[in-house]
């Protein structure tokens, strides 16, 4: 599996809300501080996304995608000078003969959903995004255009099963939208995402995660990609933010807090599995990731 199968993996992202519904033409629709990840399509038309904390709005246009990774308060409006409602009123509003996908007379549709992370760490993720990965390149569109094309359909075509497949779609279109976002050469990237671009360092790191128990030192895994200790160790810190010994320590932690969680293995099983040699040893290691022992951690 490669590193971000792997993370996406431990992370865990559900999507508990998939769907899809019109843009008013009178008021934005509003939306609070959320948990997880957000991600949206433009199905059809245009309007206007306004996150808190970014000082100029984004312009969606019929095939964008964005992701809202950080939480922030934002509205979807089809102009910036509509007055704000919350987003269960529109909701209520819809549901007593308001808009509804595929409606002839709104400005734009859009799909999404709405993921929870349900790992131990999510800022091993969160932090390596921006506050908005808006992919809006004719590439990305071209991409992410099946997914959305399916999503249309089963949003406007009640069929059996549609509420599954909707949401798998919505788990395809944030992984793509990921994928994009890494592959884009405008974005400053920065963090573990951003290494996995990088030619080196994404060789790296897949070695750390295949093989996370190996006694790795820093020289040893710059002789793994041909460069010298110094470099590889500058380089690293620059793209990923941390050393590597430092990420090496931290996905092992990750793997430990999903063992103690999903598995039966004892503890002196899970530190010798990591490459730690004594229980104390590994239980020091956890505490300063985690920031408590491995036994607080499953506690319930």
């Amino acid at each position: 599996m490669d590193p971000l199968s792997e993370v996406l993996a431990l992370l865990k992202p559900q999507p508990y809300i998939a769907g899809g519904y019109a843009i008013p033409a009178d008021v934005a629709i509003q939306y609070p501080t959320h948990l997880g990840i957000k991600c949206y399509a433009m199905l059809a038309g245009a309007c206007w996304l306004i996150v808190e904390g970014v000082s100029e709005p984004v312009r969606l246009n019929t095939g964008d995608c964005v992701v809202l990774p950080h939480g922030r308060p934002f509205r979807f409006a089809a102009e910036l000078s509509l007055k704000p409602m919350d987003r269960s009123e529109v909701a209520a509003r819809r549901r007593n003969g308001g808009e509804a996908l595929g409606a002839t007379d709104a400005p734009g549709y859009i799909a999404g959903g709405h993921f929870a992370l349900k790992g131990g760490h999510t800022q091993l993720l969160l932090s390596a995004l921006p506050l908005v990965v808006h992919i809006r390149s004719e590439t990305g569109k071209a991409v992410m255009r099946w997914s959305i094309e399916r999503m249309t359909e089963e949003l406007s075509q009640a069929q059996p099963g549609g509420s599954l497949v909707t949401q798998h779609l919505a788990s395809m279109m944030l992984i793509q939208a990921l994928r994009l976002h890494l592959a884009d050469p405008t974005e400053a990237n920065h963090g573990w995402l951003a290494a996995l671009a990088d030619k080196h360092l994404s060789v790296v790191i897949a070695n750390m995660h295949e093989k996370p128990g190996h006694p790795w030192t820093v020289l040893s895994l710059a002789e793994s990609v041909g460069m010298s200790r110094a470099g590889f160790a500058r380089r690293f810190r620059d793209v990923v933010g941390t050393g590597p010994l430092e990420y090496l320590t931290r996905w092992r932690m990750l793997l430990a807090a999903d063992q103690l969680e999903n598995s039966a293995e004892g503890l002196c099983s899970i530190a010798k599995s990591l490459g730690y040699g004594s229980e104390s040893a590994f239980g020091k290691a956890f505490r300063r990731v985690m920031g408590c022992s491995p036994r607080q951690y499953v506690q319930p």
